[in-house]
């Protein structure tokens, strides 16, 4: 059975206040994992697509009849930080042996009853119950009551992706973006040069301080930035991009480098002439 996640609106900062949770934002798929009336058990992505195939580790798990949660799907690298990466290669390959663990952060079903109007500290007692011991294959997301600013200045100095900051008592909002689960990401910052843009599909293409290729940006370009860009003078074409006599400098924020070394998800920030 599908239900349509919650999902998180964004918060520039991270606060400290006793009505909310504050939980590790987790670099992986958001999961829904769903067990019917039956016995059986059907897994999707936040966008519907059924997956269940591609994980028959998780197929296996003895779960009780009725059940529906939702979490994120990782894969863990050597230090123990989720791996976008690793996990994006395990979920399109069906060959793949790599290890995943699906950390479960709410229960949407139980008993095949909806949960969802409990407050949230009720489902984490439920998740406690369905879930008592944690496994590398199975885990309950970790929570602290209040404290999100210390706890965002920890995963920040482990370069991790981020902090939730959940309502207490906040309702599972189906399918909604709701003001009651906050995500604050823990970017990073590099200046680097815009030496060029896409011909059809906007985007530009960057370069780091040393000349090699860090990525193309898509996110976060005001409309005057795009403006001066196609302004400038070009000095020669490919097939795919217009390249600039002269690089822009530019701030951006990005996630964290792929291991190609190139910038994850860079928005624009700001020039820097």
């Amino acid at each position: 059975m599908f239900i349509s996640p919650m999902l998180l609106q964004k918060s520039d900062e991270p606060f400290d206040d006793s009505r909310y949770i504050t939980e590790l934002k987790l670099d992986g798929i958001r999961f829904i994992y769903s067990v019917d009336m039956a016995g059986k058990v059907r897994m999707y992505t936040r966008h519907k697509n059924e997956v269940t195939a591609r994980f028959p580790e998780l197929a296996a798990l003895d779960l009780p009849p009725g059940t529906v949660f939702d979490g994120e799907l990782i894969v863990s690298d050597d230090a123990g930080k989720p791996d976008f990466e690793a996990v994006m290669s395990r979920f399109m390959s069906r060959k793949s042996l790599t290890p995943i663990s699906y950390v479960v952060f709410d229960v949407l079903q139980r008993d095949g009853q909806s949960t969802t109007k409990l407050p949230l500290l009720e489902r984490k007692e439920l998740l406690a119950e369905l879930i008592p011991t944690d496994t590398p294959l199975l885990a309950k997301s970790q929570f602290i009551e209040g404290n999100g600013v210390a706890y965002y200045e920890a995963v920040k100095a482990q370069a991790l992706e981020g902090v939730v900051l959940k309502r207490k008592d906040s309702r599972y909002e189906v399918g909604k973006r709701s003001a009651n689960w906050l995500k604050v990401v823990s970017y990073q910052f590099a200046d680097v040069f815009v030496t060029g843009y896409r011909r059809k599909d906007f985007g530009w293409s960057l370069k780091f301080a040393d000349g090699t290729y860090a990525g193309v940006m898509e996110l976060g370009v005001p409309a005057n930035a795009r403006r001066r860009v196609y302004s400038l003078p070009i000095a020669h074409e490919s097939k795919d991009f217009a390249y600039l006599e002269q690089p822009l400098a530019v701030r951006v924020k990005y996630r964290n480098l792929t291991k190609a070394g190139l910038l994850r998800l860079p928005s624009f920030v700001s020039w820097l002439d």
